[in-house]
């Protein structure tokens, strides 16, 4: 039980109300400065933090005294006074912890400091560990250190940040306020490490390419263009690292991985954020079954790190990671959504176009059986696989950088790993072959001069890389903050960075 009380719901100030909060702390600056203490020091060194002091004490009996002296830094997130004590409570990275203030036991710099302390001000305590009657893990200062006073007020503790886009916007807010969001990007920081100690492990090695691109390409996505003053060219902010990724390989590296930023400028959604994060891995003599085992172990290996636990619940709904993932093509699945067992990619595209026309599935003039065929499975099928499928052999026309099947010419041996009714991961057996790779790139090229703004062009730096060899190859992409959505169980991706794209403050 705490000695502060539950803070009560206060609402929003008004703007003249923020107007004067802000001036009378300014004017507690200025007395601050005229007692000769700087309210924005340089530096300070606690001798613990507030997590580890919990740690060391969780069950002090009420009333008891340790004798042990520390050093501790937060910020105030609540203060009341009760006859001579003074109570603050300070927050740092989570972790609260009371300060038991007897005016008496302070020393007079601190006496004069507690009446110009604010909720929001950042502060120092040293004195003796302790716990209250009620129990409550305390520090008993006798010296007290401003280290940084707060002009704005903090929303209340308790209730939170009203407006949720101002979450996204103040995210030192939302951290301030939210444990769910200290929750959050505790889960995120887990993640990613756990997907480089698996590939660590795996003597994958992690590089570094490039964000500005000469050319957009790795992906069919519209890209962002930017100028180059020095050199006057355009230049693109990365779709995907895929290309000079396996431009390593080609040149002799055997596993590579970068966990990188990506852009596109496509809409937002709860899915979609114009930047975003991605896992991409590249090894030489594996193909897309190699690969699949491989992303099972990456997600297994994530929410184990993450969670501690295989089986999960996201938004309300049970999912298992524990068995193996069912692998089916896109084909079968089409076939099962429509009832049409002779749906082939073979079929007269007229006698496609017609059962996308029944499903009320939108169709454009310029696109064959493949890209039909991808329309009907993605409005039929993909939202319903809800345990981790890996839909299998992806038609070529849709497939630009994978390798034909080896058993059927229509398709590619390509897969995504569906869970929860979206895409988590794109992978394949890599297409080395550079006449091949050269054909598919001018058939993009022929797209976006029909109109399409997402397809790619011929980029010679990669088919030059090719010609001199590549081996055999299995790549893999995998969003990562689409992973830490389904770990952390959030429905929207800005709930999982930590500044997400957002329209601008009018």
């Amino acid at each position: 039980m705490t000695d502060t009380p539950t803070p009560e719901p206060v609402d929003e100030p008004s703007e003249s109300k923020l107007d004067e909060i802000v001036a009378a702390r300014r004017a507690k600056v200025a007395q601050l400065r005229e007692a000769g203490v700087e309210p924005y020091p340089v530096a300070f060194a606690p001798t613990t933090t507030v997590a580890r002091l919990r740690e060391r004490y969780p069950d002090l009996e009420p009333g008891s005294e340790t004798g042990e002296e520390v050093t501790v830094a937060g910020r105030i997130v609540a203060k009341r006074e009760m006859g001579r004590l003074r109570f603050l409570v300070l927050r740092e990275d989570g972790a609260d912890v009371q300060l038991f203030c007897p005016v008496k036991a302070l020393d007079e710099a601190a006496r004069g400091l507690m009446e110009l302390l604010d909720v929001g001000d950042w502060l120092g305590a040293t004195g003796e560990v302790l716990a209250t009657k009620t129990g409550e893990l305390s520090v008993k200062p006798s010296t007290l250190t401003l280290l940084g006073k707060g002009l704005r007020p903090l929303p209340s503790s308790w209730y939170g940040l009203a407006d949720t886009e101002a979450r996204f916007r103040q995210r030192e807010l939302d951290l301030t306020v939210n444990a769910d969001a200290r929750r959050v990007f505790a889960i995120r920081a887990k993640v990613l490490k756990a997907l480089r100690a698996e590939l660590d492990e795996r003597d994958y090695v992690e590089v570094e390419t490039p964000m500005l691109h000469p050319i957009p390409g790795g992906a069919t996505a519209k890209p962002f263009v930017t100028h180059h003053n020095a050199l006057d060219t355009d230049l693109f902010l990365r779709i995907a690292p895929e290309l000079y990724l396996k431009r390593l390989i080609a040149g002799g590296m055997r596993r590579v991985y970068e966990i990188n930023r990506s852009f596109r400028n496509e809409g937002m959604s709860p899915r979609h954020n114009p930047e975003f994060t991605m896992l991409e891995t590249y090894e030489a003599y594996a193909d897309y079954h190699g690969v699949m085992d491989l992303t099972e172990a990456l997600v297994r290996r994530a929410a184990t790190e993450a969670l501690g636990t295989l089986e999960l619940t996201y938004q309300g709904r049970e999912v298992s990671l524990s068995g193996p993932f069912r692998r089916a093509s896109l084909l079968e699945l089409t076939r099962e959504a429509t009832g049409r067992d002779d749906l082939s990619y073979e079929l007269p595209v007229e006698e496609l176009r017609k059962l996308c026309a029944e499903h009320e599935v939108h169709t454009e003039d310029a696109w064959g059986p493949g890209k039909l065929m991808l329309e009907l499975y993605e409005a039929l099928v993909e939202h319903t696989l809800w345990d981790p499928t890996f839909v299998v052999d992806y038609p070529v026309e849709v497939s630009p950088l994978a390798r034909r099947h080896r058993d059927d010419p229509h398709v590619t041996e390509r897969f995504e790993l569906i869970l929860v009714g979206r895409e988590h991961a794109n992978a394949f057996s890599e297409l080395t072959d550079p006449d091949d790779q050269r054909g598919r790139f001018e058939a993009q090229a022929r797209a976006k001069a029909a109109g399409d703004d997402e397809a790619m062009v011929v980029d010679e730096a990669y088919l030059r890389a090719m010609e001199l060899g590549m081996p055999p190859t299995g790549g893999l992409g995998v969003g990562v903050d689409r992973l830490v959505m389904l770990l952390a169980d959030v429905a929207n991706i800005r709930d999982v960075i930590l500044f997400p794209t957002l329209r601008p403050e009018q």
